[in-house]
């Protein structure tokens, strides 16, 4: 009589592994409460350090400086966001953009927890981080999406297009900002469609 075979339980998380999702996440905490207390400018790897209880050797394994941790707190927002790729449902250009309306109410929500004190240099910081990240983000979409865009009569080149989306994206992000609380991130992501979405061709 052949043995009944039962599925195998999933291979459980390697404690390494949540160690450093541990630690990257107490980064990103701390990184996150000294912009509100003090702006980012004004913030030092040493102060990140203590607030987030991490050692320094194990920062610099990680991490080159607190611009790089911003960078790797901007990837995991955005990996945090449901994916849409691949959904009938949804039109390609609506999964183009999908990533808007959750990136504006992230920050809708740490600005209610406390108005970020990005200062200039810190804002200019994080919106060419943005800009880069997203355009990468939206060339890969666009080739997933329409694979040869660029080779068809008339058809604005992936890359470009995606320049335009993201630096179209870090400009509305820009002008909601400096509206502080007035405007809310549904307008702010409306805003952002209206100016994007005749750019990606019809539904």
């Amino acid at each position: 009589m052949a043995r009944r075979k039962f599925p195998r339980d999933p291979a459980p998380e390697p404690a390494t592994d949540r160690r450093i999702g541990r630690t990257r996440r107490l980064l990103h905490d701390a990184l996150g409460a000294l912009i509100r207390a003090k702006g980012y400018e004004r913030i030092t790897v040493a102060e990140i350090l203590e607030r987030a209880n991490v050692g320094r050797s194990t920062f610099y394994t990680h991490f080159r400086d607190k611009d790089d941790l911003l960078v790797s707190h901007i990837h995991d927002m955005l990996r945090a966001f449901p994916p849409t790729a691949g959904s009938p449902a949804v039109a390609p250009a609506e999964r183009i953009i999908a990533f808007s309306l959750p990136f504006l109410e992230h920050i809708q929500h740490h600005r209610h927890l406390g108005a970020p004190k990005m200062g200039e240099r810190g804002r200019s910081v994080l919106h060419e981080h943005v800009r880069r990240i997203l355009a990468e983000r939206v060339t890969q979409d666009l080739g997933a999406e329409e694979p040869g865009r660029g080779a068809k009569s008339g058809a604005v080149e992936p890359e470009l297009l995606a320049q335009y989306i993201a630096s179209t994206f870090v400009l509305v992000l820009h002008w909601w900002m400096d509206r502080r609380n007035t405007a809310s991130a549904a307008e702010a992501d409306k805003l952002f469609r209206t100016l994007v979405l005749p750019a990606l061709g019809p539904p």
